[in-house]
């Protein structure tokens, strides 16, 4: 199948699910996981009316910083990073998924507030408490989340996950979790602009928006296997 045939089918798996859920298909943003996809490839999705992706690696990220902006699309930054490559990615990425750790966050903050802009972030939670993932555990958010509130040059949208890595079914209550957590998180912080749960890919993402997400990162079923 064509690129914009996989598209189709995932829009189609998108408008379903928030059917079932009584949400209206404009709830949910679809972002394309471009991860070892080249430029011709993406470009295609372009054409099939993509219009945000998500890079997980900081070198391949800046490799397609240019592409990302001569096609106007809106670019999130999804994977682990390190805080030597926040210069790479801070004010470049449209939204920071994954923001996990204080001296992350701190390398974050300084970076923007010595350059004067403000960085949209998300906090990314390891909501299935797996010691080889990346993540703030469930725990350990409140006080992360305060922090944050209190830093003038990041601006928090709400949270991501990578649950594990299960059946779909069987992954739907750390989704549900995740979804108690920003519905505390926008009350807790009423003025902030809470408005992203990032959470659902490829295998799972339908089952993500019946249980609110608001964004999904979808990469496989629109491209294929990674080609590394």
């Amino acid at each position: 199948m064509t690129i914009h045939e996989n598209l189709e089918q995932v829009r189609e798996t998108m408008a379903r699910a928030c059917l079932r859920s009584g949400r209206p298909e404009s709830d949910v943003a679809l972002i394309a996981v471009t991860k070892f996809v080249d430029t011709a490839r993406i470009f295609e999705a372009v054409q099939a009316g993509v219009t945000e992706i998500g890079e997980n690696r900081a070198q391949e990220f800046t490799e397609k910083l240019n592409f990302y902006k001569q096609n106007h699309l809106r670019a999130h930054f999804i994977g682990q990073l390190q805080t030597n490559k926040v210069k790479y990615i801070c004010g470049k990425a449209d939204l920071i998924q994954s923001v996990d750790r204080e001296p992350l966050l701190d390398a974050i903050h300084a970076y923007a507030a010595k350059n004067g802009i403000v960085q949209d972030i998300l906090i990314e939670v390891n909501i299935g408490r797996e010691p080889q993932k990346g993540g703030v555990t469930p725990e350990a958010l409140p006080a992360l989340i305060e922090k944050i509130a209190a830093l003038d040059s990041v601006r928090l949208r709400g949270l991501m996950c990578v649950p594990p890595a299960i059946e779909k079914e069987a992954v739907r209550p750390y989704f549900k979790e995740m979804r108690t957590w920003f519905e505390r998180l926008k009350s807790a912080y009423p003025d902030l602009p809470i408005d992203t749960l990032s959470m659902g890919m490829s295998h799972d993402f339908d089952t993500a928006i019946e249980e609110g997400a608001t964004t999904v990162r979808v990469g496989t079923a629109i491209f294929g296997p990674r080609r590394i």
